[in-house]
């Protein structure tokens, strides 16, 4: 009989493959769109016209049900990692279709992600699932969470209201920060909504309860939230860029919040949380030389184009940030 694990690990590295293409086809997709109109990372919405984006969103759709199941069935530390393998599918098929070549370090990079992604697999706790939705509420009402929550929403307030403004075309953590730190606010309520509709299958209602459709509401405010800024992002960045600092952002920020709020790590050995700790700094390593690899690579051509053009600095810099390309 498969275990609640192991049917989390199908699900989350099914998730991957879907969510990993997307990226790409996404991408595609707010290229043509920036070529008939305003780009997202201006504002504009053209994107919505354009088909190639719109299989993207329903590929990424597919991807975010299957990790939407899969964190009933698996513990956050273990189901958000695995992740790691949506970057992998992205580099190398912007390596082919998006001309965006990935580097020897680069596919270090991947094996990197792909050996600590085994090693948390291998020692991922098993999860004591809540029995009622009131059960969840509880645990979101903790002191130690509730401070996080006020944490994180305070940052993306200051990020949106101060930061874009500012910077938003310039630095890309002001979107990513956004989209993970909602993110992580996303899989908790996700997390129990999935509970929730587990135990209703079950036998045991919770669709009657208020705390069940509070945490859909939070669910789908911070999705939406996500999907804002993640186009933003994809359309002002290196699609191989944007994805392994999401991932990195992303998943620490989950596992943190997971930890907190549900106690993933309570009755775990000292060595399995270290060998868990271990597997994910490996995957940040792998994810760190993709960012790397990719960063040295974009820059490069820019600095050739530069010094060919015989441009000012400041003329090269708003050819290339106003460019389609970019």
């Amino acid at each position: 009989m498969v275990s609640d694990n192991e049917m989390g690990l199908v699900l989350a590295v099914s998730s991957s493959v879907f969510i990993g293409s997307s990226f790409i086809l996404k991408k595609k997709g707010l290229k043509r769109a920036a070529a008939n109109g305003t780009r997202a990372g201006f504002g504009g919405y053209t994107y919505l016209l354009e088909p190639l984006w719109w299989v993207g969103l329903v590929t990424m759709t597919f991807g975010e049900i299957a990790n939407f199941v899969a964190y009933v069935y698996a513990p956050a530390v273990l189901v958000t990692p695995l992740g790691a393998l949506s970057i992998i599918i992205s580099a190398v098929l912007a390596h082919f279709l998006l001309d965006e070549k990935l580097r020897k370090m680069g596919v270090w990079g991947c094996v990197c992600c792909i050996v600590g992604s085994v090693m948390i697999v291998i020692h991922a706790p098993q999860e004591q699932t809540p029995n009622s939705v009131e059960e969840i509420w509880k645990l979101a009402m903790q002191p130690a969470f509730l401070i996080y929550v006020a944490i994180s929403m305070s940052i993306v307030l200051a990020l949106i209201l101060y930061c874009e403004p500012l910077c938003g075309q310039t630095n890309i953590l002001v979107y990513i920060g956004i989209c993970s730190l909602m993110g992580s606010l996303t899989v908790m309520s996700i997390k129990a909504v999935g509970i929730a509709i587990k135990l209703t299958f079950e036998g045991i209602n919770q669709i009657w309860y208020p705390e069940t459709w509070f945490f859909a509401m939070v669910a789908a405010i911070c999705v939406v939230m996500q999907m804002i800024y993640l186009n933003k992002a994809l359309d002002t960045f290196n699609a191989a860029i944007v994805s392994p600092i999401y991932y990195v952002m992303f998943t620490t920020l989950t596992i943190v919040a997971s930890a907190i709020m549900f106690k993933d790590w309570n009755g775990q050995n000292t060595d399995s949380i270290a060998s868990e700790i271990c597997g994910f700094l490996t995957v940040l390593t792998g994810t760190v030389i993709l960012h790397s690899t990719r960063e040295e690579e974009q820059a490069s051509p820019r600095r050739m184009r530069w010094q060919d053009s015989g441009k000012s600095f400041d003329e090269e810099h708003l050819t290339s940030l106003y460019s389609p390309e970019y």
